[in-house]
């Protein structure tokens, strides 16, 4: 599986979408993901937004998508979590260097690989990397190789606490219940003005 982005044309009058299309091996498009989060220039002067996340599985393991500024928005992230993706395919033309930290902040937070796609007008201020779940930097694209690759390995030491307990350990959390059931009626609870 490949991605490729592009812009995918809809009919006139509308704008195109600013999209990723998923090609097969076999070289046939078996999905599109159509940017959600447009820029204020993009969703006023050139694109129509898009309205649902995308996953597809390869090999045992499931991928989403996002584009570019995407990034700015953790709730698109957290749902790709929720949906199971084990890697996150993300396509980018970044701005700043802040771009990366972010997307090693979501790999780590969400508990997923991610695969951050950038052109080479980038490499001032970053290159295409794999960033691991636990948010480290596993490879990256540089004068020598035209290619990052990693191994996606559920069972690898190193990835150990983020896949098998952070990520299910949040996943509980964010139900509520384990808080919930643990509530206390206390004064000096409710009374926010004590000390």
């Amino acid at each position: 599986m490949c991605h490729h982005r592009q812009a995918h044309p809809l009919t006139p009058p509308h704008r195109p979408h600013n999209s990723l299309y998923v090609i097969s091996d076999q070289g046939k498009i078996v999905a599109r993901y159509d940017k959600r989060f447009c820029s204020n220039t993009e969703i006023t002067r050139f694109y129509s937004p898009g309205f649902e996340p995308v996953v597809f599985d390869v090999d045992g393991y499931r991928f989403g998508c996002a584009i570019c500024i995407e990034i700015n928005f953790p709730q698109l992230f957290a749902e790709y979590e929720r949906l199971g993706v084990d890697c996150l395919l993300l396509s980018a033309w970044p701005v700043d260097s802040i771009f990366f930290l972010k997307a090693r902040a979501h790999a780590a937070i969400n508990n997923y690989w991610l695969s951050l796609s950038v052109p080479e007008q980038s490499a001032n201020l970053m290159r295409s990397a794999i960033i691991g779940p636990d948010g480290s930097h596993l490879a990256s694209v540089d004068a020598t190789a035209e290619l990052a690759v990693v191994t996606l390995d559920r069972d690898a030491p190193e990835f150990h606490i983020a896949l098998n307990l952070a990520r299910p350990w949040r996943a509980e959390a964010s139900q509520g219940d384990i808080y919930r059931g643990r509530r206390v009626d206390d004064p000096r609870s409710t009374d926010q003005t004590c000390v």
